[in-house]
């Protein structure tokens, strides 16, 4: 018998449409971006600064997961059985133009905040917060839409990842550091398995709607054993920054996360149907978060403690 997924109400509905379990790719990096500055080049932070790029990150992943929900109705991609998406459009019946205007609405918002962060550090970020906000709508826009490609892991860990990371750094130290690019190589890993498992759940809706995606290409059972090494190499590389860098092993603590992607992996190998493999998203997601936020505490520890 086919599980029917039930139409949201009230608040649900909006809150629903920004995807909020893909929001961690966002903040996470923010903070540990942050904590690097702090950590690694002992820098006072601005607390003005962190909070700007913290809400206009998370306003331009909000509002790239609306331009995936507006793009893929019109390309008929989307119904109302379709899992892990809002459902704003095709289950609750809210306009199409409604949903652009809300997730351009958020790109206006994460420009002022721009404008701010670059007043107060360099203007030489205009270009970087432009092409990060053109690759958001690109992301399912335009022709030829990345997340319908092998690239979608690539570019979405490079930017949401690795790039907001390193933004955050550099717009407390004025300055982008070797030490501050190897720690954030985790972080593009992580985002990179966020959307992995995504393409890993919806295979099959992906594959009849033409899209090229990586889980596609490579076929499910090794798009998992993919995403088993890109935790694997998350963990090691913490392991040989410890040895081989002066970061201290207060970074270690990432390990207190090791069951969810371990609980991820288990579930993608054990079960197909979109909605059982709902939890091993979010196991996914919740490794992103609990990852970063213990590697940014070690930082942090490090720089108090130690």
């Amino acid at each position: 018998m086919t599980k029917v997924i039930e139409a949201d109400k009230g608040f649900k509905v909006w809150w629903h449409l920004t995807r909020p379990h893909t929001l961690t790719a966002s903040f996470v990096p923010v903070f540990l971006g942050t904590a690097i500055a702090l950590a690694v080049d002992h820098e006072t932070i601005h607390f003005g600064l962190f909070f700007a790029m913290l809400i206009a990150s998370m306003l331009i992943q909000a509002a790239t997961n609306m331009f995936n929900e507006y793009y893929d109705y019109k390309r008929g991609l989307d119904n109302e059985n379709s899992v892990g998406i809002g459902g704003t459009i095709v289950r609750h019946g809210v306009a199409p133009k409604t949903i652009m205007l809300i997730a351009l609405a958020f790109y206006a918002v994460a420009m002022l905040l721009g404008i701010y962060i670059c007043a107060m550090s360099s203007w030489w970020l205009v270009a970087v917060g432009l092409v990060c906000m053109l690759i958001g709508f690109l992301y399912t826009g335009g022709p030829y839409p990345i997340a319908y490609s092998p690239f979608g892991e690539i570019v979405s860990g490079a930017v949401m990842g690795m790039g907001i990371v390193l933004i955050a750094f550099f717009i407390q130290t004025g300055e982008v550091t070797v030490e501050a690019v190897l720690i954030s190589v985790p972080s593009m890993i992580l985002v990179g398995a966020i959307m992995l498992s995504n393409n890993i759940r919806d295979i099959v809706g992906d594959t009849e709607g033409g899209r090229k995606t990586m889980a596609i290409l490579v076929g499910r059972h090794n798009a998992v054993t993919i995403l088993a090494a890109f935790f694997i190499v998350s963990y090691v590389w913490i392991i040989a920054l410890v040895v081989f860098t002066p970061l201290t092993a207060w970074a270690l603590l990432v390990f207190l996360s090791i069951k969810k992607p371990i609980e991820a992996v288990k579930l993608f190998r054990a079960k197909e149907k979109p909605l059982e493999v709902m939890p091993a998203m979010k196991y996914t997601a919740q490794t992103n978060t609990i990852f970063g936020f213990l590697l940014a505490i070690g930082l942090l520890a490090s720089y108090f403690v130690v």
